[in-house]
């Protein structure tokens, strides 16, 4: 089969550095931006830079988009559907609200176009060394032909469910990741009113979260729903539990001590048992 020809929209620091893995594909790489400087450098590896987001449309077989918000998604899949060809695939990279891919695929489905939400994880680093994750929410033979084109920039491409998937799983995908900001923050106020090293301890942290996977190590599951006693992960996680209850304890009395507020510290305490699947009246 001929390889799809890709038509990449919005070239930012993400959007630059995701179509940078494209130019040299088989296909061709047809790149547009706003700002004419950000399309100049990947014209000299070989994009071809196209003038209008209907010209792109109109000869891409995929058109990528990775724009800022929901009001630039719409404004550029507005011009996609005005010239693009049926069986085309609209990939949308952004972060949006779950509503408008759907509401998207639903005016694309006249014109014959697939919409995927298909945003991605892994920041600019993932991004610069080609191992972004992309989760993709629409139609499974649409997700199939992006497979090809989508490896070249993600080291992880998996297709959760229908449109808005995609979407609804980046939203609890970044839940962790801010969250977590919130309590690193809250940690190392503690850390720092007892007199501990910052960057020792930063050190420290990213290098076990590279070992034990961080929060991602206890999402082994296909449900939320608290774990049976003969579910072969309930022993582990009782003991993760009285271990964490322990070391939750201490740093709420650290923090008393210290006269340092850790509301986060707090939460977690009460809610460890619940978030491992566990009642509160299991040990």
């Amino acid at each position: 089969m001929t390889a799809p020809v890709v038509g990449f929209v919005g070239l930012g620091q993400m959007g630059s550095l995701v179509a940078g893995h494209l130019v040299d594909r088989p296909g061709g790489l047809l790149v547009h931006d706003v700002r004419p400087e950000a399309t100049r450098p990947l014209g000299e590896r070989g994009a071809t830079v196209v003038a209008t987001i209907g010209e792109l449309a109109a000869a891409a077989d995929v058109v990528s988009v990775m724009v800022l918000d929901d009001e630039q998604v719409r404004a550029v899949a507005d011009e996609v559907l005005a010239t693009a060809r049926p069986g085309t695939v609209l990939a949308i990279h952004s972060t949006i609200h779950p509503q408008t891919a759907v509401s998207l695929a639903d005016r694309a489905a006249s014109c014959g176009v697939e919409v995927l939400d298909a945003p991605v994880s892994g920041g600019a680093v993932g991004a610069a060394e080609g191992r972004l994750a992309v989760m993709v929410g629409g139609d499974r033979a649409a997700y199939e032909r992006c497979r090809e084109p989508f490896r070249r920039w993600a080291e992880l491409v998996v297709h959760v469910g229908p449109v808005g998937a995609g979407t609804r799983a980046k939203l609890a995908r970044n839940l962790i990741g801010f969250v977590g900001y919130c309590a690193a923050a809250e940690a190392q106020r503690l850390a720092e009113a007892a007199g501990v090293d910052l960057r020792k301890l930063g050190a420290v942290v990213r290098h076990t979260d590279a070992v034990t996977g961080g929060p991602g190590a206890i999402m082994l599951r296909d449900t939320a729903a608290p774990l049976p006693t003969d579910d072969p992960l309930y022993d582990v996680f009782a003991h993760t539990r009285l271990l964490g209850e322990k070391d939750l304890g201490l740093a709420v009395d650290l923090g008393a001590e210290l006269g340092v507020d850790v509301p986060f510290a707090r939460l977690a305490l009460a809610r460890l048992a619940v978030g491992l699947g566990l009642t509160a009246e299991e040990v």
